[in-house]
């Protein structure tokens, strides 16, 4: 049997360690503060190329989570023109290194903002992107203005970036935390996106500290949270997709994470 892709938010900086603690086969990084606007960097002490040729001697993919600030769909343009800026410049520094994706949030609009203007908004960054990796839209947990909360919104959202150059080149991220905590069937929510979205390029494997519906983007270690274990399980196994777990503690904790669904896949 193939080895599943599985693995952990990881810092970039100490890669084959923090990888080989956790018995990580896939690294997600962040490049730089995610809660700043300031363009991305690295801390790899041999920069893009260094970083780029670790993995490959590790046998790891990448994937690059671009920071949280970032919102495509905003009406407000001192938000929605530096994230595209910031997405840009996200996108290129993953190219460097070779990353398999950027993973970005769908964002939302204000309150009395008209959704379909911010959907619109995505097709519009979309049609503006220069991709040298693919984006991964990535479903969220709250927020009832958001763009990739409820499957109807998600349906909408996807629909608007389907219009766009470069359509080809986005794919999605479902994060099972945020799917639960929006309320989604887990029983039928791999076959729900796939109907909507054609593809699943990556999951992110976590528990939820709340209940079903309940809107808090809290993680959970795997079969610790409020989520059924082997609906959990049914999901990382049906995407068939590469798995990274954004779970809490240190690296005995990511690692049992990781040991938890190898055991569950069989992989």
């Amino acid at each position: 049997m193939t080895e599943r892709i599985i693995g952990a938010t990881v810092d970039e900086s100490d890669l084959g360690a923090q990888t080989g603690e956790r018995g990580a086969n896939v690294a997600q990084i962040m490049v730089g503060d995610p809660q700043s606007w300031r363009k991305p960097a690295l801390a790899h002490p041999g920069g893009a190329a260094g970083l780029r040729e670790a993995a490959e001697e590790a046998g790891l993919a990448l994937v690059v989570h671009a920071a949280y600030v970032i919102n495509v769909a905003s009406l407000n343009n001192r938000i929605r023109i530096p994230s595209r800026k910031l997405l840009q410049q996200t996108l290129a520094l993953a190219g460097e290194i070779g990353a398999i994706g950027v993973v970005v949030h769908g964002g939302h609009v204000r309150d009395g903002e008209p959704i379909e203007q911010g959907q619109d908004n995505w097709r519009k960054a979309i049609d503006g992107l220069e991709l040298p990796v693919p984006v991964f839209l990535e479903n969220t947990a709250g927020g009832k203005h958001a763009m990739a909360r409820e499957l109807e919104r998600i349906r909408g959202t996807w629909e608007a970036i389907s219009a766009a150059e470069g359509a080809e080149s986005v794919g999605f991220c479902l994060d099972t935390c945020h799917a639960f905590a929006a309320g989604l069937d887990m029983t039928s929510v791999v076959d729900d996106v796939r109907a909507i979205t054609g593809r699943i390029d990556l999951v992110h494997v976590n528990d939820s500290q709340g209940p079903a519906g309940s809107g808090r983007d809290r993680h959970a270690n795997l079969g610790k949270g409020q989520i059924d274990p082997d609906e959990l399980a049914a999901v990382a196994c049906d995407a068939g997709a590469p798995l990274v777990v954004e779970t809490p503690g240190e690296a005995p904790d990511q690692a049992a994470d990781i040991a938890w669904l190898r055991e569950r896949l069989g992989a």
